[in-house]
């Protein structure tokens, strides 16, 4: 009888410690799923996070790159700079243009200087030859240029810039071709500004196809050629 007492009692053992490895093996199992299950969705949301931020990202780097677009406009409102950051043009209606006769005793031509002084409330951009054509009793004279490089030039608000023109004196005792009037047509620009010619009045009468007056690039007052 105490055999089969210890056997029982032993078999009673082993049966409470497989039903406790099975309880465990369980809790295991459904705490690896419990884990597993909570991985999956810390990935998911992870890559949902991840996208949202790479969504901040962008909508700040959009934020950012618009509030420099703004700024560069602003800045483009206050320099005359149009979309792309280029300072614009400067335009007919935004010059003040004048003219003065600019000749030095003893040159055997010549010198008027056009002055250009930017009133349009911006800096804009100018360069290369404005266009010029006399007024003469003969018709109108064009003038040829220079062949001179033209440097590009930022013209400041107010500041002023300008190009000489190069004619021939009449020594020639004739009454020559009298000089009425002076057109000045700015780089890239077709509307043209009439002003009063302040030269000599006359220009002595040549046979020669080509030109006698000569005018140079933007930034060559007294150097028309």
């Amino acid at each position: 009888m105490r055999v089969h007492k210890l056997t029982f009692a032993a078999l009673a053992v082993a049966a409470s410690l497989s039903l406790t490895a099975c309880q465990n093996d369980k809790d295991g199992t459904a705490r690896r799923e419990r884990s597993t299950g909570s991985s999956s969705s810390s990935s998911a949301g992870g890559s949902g996070s991840g996208s949202s931020d790479q969504d901040s990202g962008k909508d700040s780097a959009g934020k950012s790159s618009g509030g420099k677009s703004s700024g560069g406009q602003g800045t483009a409102a206050g320099t005359g700079s149009n979309g792309n950051g280029k300072v614009a043009k400067c335009r007919t209606d935004e010059l003040e243009i004048t003219a003065k006769d600019d000749t030095i005793d003893g040159d055997p031509d010549g010198t008027v200087a056009v002055q250009m002084t930017n009133r349009g409330g911006r800096d804009c951009a100018i360069s290369g030859y404005a266009g010029v054509d006399l007024k003469t009793s003969a018709g109108s004279l064009s003038a040829k240029r220079t062949g001179e490089p033209a440097d590009p030039t930022v013209l400041k608000d107010g500041a002023s810039t300008a190009f000489g023109i190069n004619y021939p004196i009449n020594t020639s005792g004739g009454s020559g071709v009298r000089v009425t009037g002076l057109l000045v047509t700015p780089p890239d620009e077709t509307k043209t500004v009439t002003l009063d010619w302040p030269g000599a009045g006359t220009l002595p009468v040549t046979e020669s196809p080509d030109s006698p007056v000569k005018v140079g690039p933007i930034g060559s007052a007294g150097q028309g050629g």
